[in-house]
């Protein structure tokens, strides 16, 4: 996980995130942030979306640095509480990723978990 963190709403988000985000929005409309949030679901539970929008809601928690955004519904936030949101370049792909201390197993790729 990179160094440091950007954080709102006990959930944060990292600086490779932030300069993946800048790079995938590059020359897209700037109202377009990343949306992450928790569904049921997944091999262990529940799973993590990710999403680009261009709506965000009142009770949604904003991360924000230099006007890129990420953004988590209400429903999710409980879910996420203390987790950081990164961007990951490995040998077996590039993908973004969360550490989330309230997961108490996860599956193999990263992507579903269980509480």
């Amino acid at each position: 996980m990179d160094g440091s963190t950007i954080s709102a709403g006990g959930i944060g988000v990292t600086e490779a995130a932030f300069a993946q985000l800048s790079e995938i929005l590059d020359g897209a409309q700037t109202e377009k942030f990343l949306r992450v949030a928790v569904l049921g679901g997944g091999c262990s539970g529940f799973q993590y979306k990710f999403d680009l929008d261009d709506a965000t809601a009142d009770d949604d928690v904003i991360i924000e640095k230099a006007g890129i955004r990420v953004a988590v519904d209400s429903i999710s936030q409980p879910f996420l509480e203390g987790a950081v949101i990164d961007y990951k370049n490995e040998l077996i792909g590039a993908h973004f990723a969360i550490e989330n201390p309230n997961a108490t197993s996860s599956c193999g790729c990263g992507t579903s978990f269980s509480m």
